[in-house]
């Protein structure tokens, strides 16, 4: 039985219908491709899998339309059964290949496949297979990225080896991780994020992040959610990266803050019921301004305040690295309402004089 994941992929792939069949059964056959929502067997049809080689591709290959994703059949096992360390989606994959099979059936209504990846469970699995960051590399991220103190509020965590796969033609990889929860309003788990770092050190161009093609990636349901610091009832700052709003905690430490983790999460970022005024922390792009404006739009709607803060360049971490603490809470301070200086920047050291 092959034991590395080209071999692996080349055995699935000759098999890619009964694969399809197996791990993808609320998609259809149309004629040479697989259809289905996603590579978490979720209905539709923005996903299709190559089902036999041609001059586009070896069988197996996939793609999702919706979101520009790509892969092979073991990224299918991996994400369809919520496994997490490339050993078992081998081992999945080994099993699979070793079943009799006759005519292709679908599984049963009843045979559910565990954790999917997108599934709250699969991202706790991850989640608590993690450690807390002090004293680990992720302390170390931060601190190079002007971020410190660091505030430990149980939303970030540090897994020593996660599984990396940059494509289907390349081996299985680990690299040190950040780990972030990332939680609905009702501060359930719905999904996690992964910044993988460099163990080697911090340098300008990749900032603490591994050398690797994708060194940030998600999973789980992340459409409404975020990544949460604090508890938010009147008022929240919301953004796109973790980075940034860990900045903008370094000069307002006790106000409620989200990363949303893109612009177009941003954008649809769910807001609490009893919210009655958001800043919004843009980046500095076109795809920032976007969402600041939808989520300006959205938040209006409700009767909700809304102040809109532009950093002087990329995001406001690179503001902080590049003009310091106290320029930044210098620059958010003429940008917040009155009493918001009072209740959220009372203790910061510009504010004493």
């Amino acid at each position: 039985m092959p034991r590395d994941a080209s071999e692996l992929a080349q055995r699935l792939g000759r098999e890619a219908e009964a694969v399809c069949r197996h791990y993808l059964s609320n998609g259809r056959r149309e004629g040479r491709y697989w259809l289905v929502g996603d590579a978490r067997n979720t209905p539709g049809r923005s996903m299709f899998v190559r089902l036999k080689e041609s001059t586009k591709g070896p069988a197996g290959k996939w793609t999702d339309a919706a979101t520009g994703e790509h892969g092979d059949l073991l990224d299918i096992i991996r994400e369809s059964c919520g496994l997490i360390d490339f050993l078992d989606v081998a081992a999945e994959a080994r099993r699979f290949l070793s079943l009799p099979r006759s005519e292709p059936q679908p599984p049963p209504k009843h045979a559910r496949l565990p954790a999917q990846i997108g599934s709250p469970q699969a991202a706790q699995r991850l989640f608590s297979m993690s450690q807390p960051v002090m004293r680990t590399l992720v302390e170390t991220y931060l601190r190079n990225r002007g971020i410190m103190p660091l505030l430990d509020d149980g939303a970030l965590r540090f897994h020593p080896r996660c599984y990396y796969r940059p494509d289907e033609h390349s081996p299985t990889e680990t690299w040190p991780a950040m780990i972030a929860r990332v939680t609905d309003l009702e501060d359930r788990l719905t999904g996690a994020h992964r910044t993988w770092l460099d163990p080697d050190g911090f340098d300008l161009v990749r900032l603490g992040k591994a050398p690797i093609d994708t060194p940030r990636r998600a999973m789980g349901d992340l459409l409404g959610n975020a990544v949460r610091f604090g508890v938010a009832n009147d008022v929240l700052a919301a953004g796109e990266g973790i980075e940034t709003i860990l900045s903008l905690r370094c000069v307002l430490p006790t106000l409620p803050m989200a990363a949303a983790l893109s612009a177009n999460h941003l954008a649809a970022l769910l807001l609490p019921p009893m919210l009655r005024r958001l800043y919004i922390a843009r980046d500095n792009d076109a795809a920032g301004e976007v969402a600041a404006t939808a989520l300006t739009e959205r938040a209006e709607a409700t009767g909700v305040e809304t102040i809109v803060w532009t950093p002087r360049r990329g995001d406001f971490n690179e503001d902080l690295r590049s003009f310091g603490l106290d320029a930044l809470g210098a620059d958010l301070r003429v940008q917040l309402v009155p009493q918001d200086v009072a209740r959220f920047m009372l203790l910061m050291p510009a504010e004493t004089g």
